[in-house]
């Protein structure tokens, strides 16, 4: 199996198998507490991260919630 290209915050990440987007902020070590992923421009709801299958390409952008007025 040939390993996998996506791109993380605009940086190439290269993975040996699929993940899930729950599993992909395990390997970055991201706490899931107050983020949102965008997968190829469209936000991912929360409750789909443990069950959808990051892809070949995909672009995924990770932001984290900021406070203040």
């Amino acid at each position: 199996m040939s390993a996998i290209s996506l791109f993380v915050n605009g940086e190439t990440v290269e993975l040996n198998e699929p993940v899930t987007a729950a599993e992909l902020l395990t390997l970055l070590e991201i706490q899931p507490k107050g983020i949102a992923i965008a997968l190829n421009a469209e936000i991912l709801p929360r409750s789909e991260w443990g069950s959808h299958q990051i892809g070949k390409g995909d672009r995924i952008e990770i932001v984290s919630a900021a406070a203040g007025g």
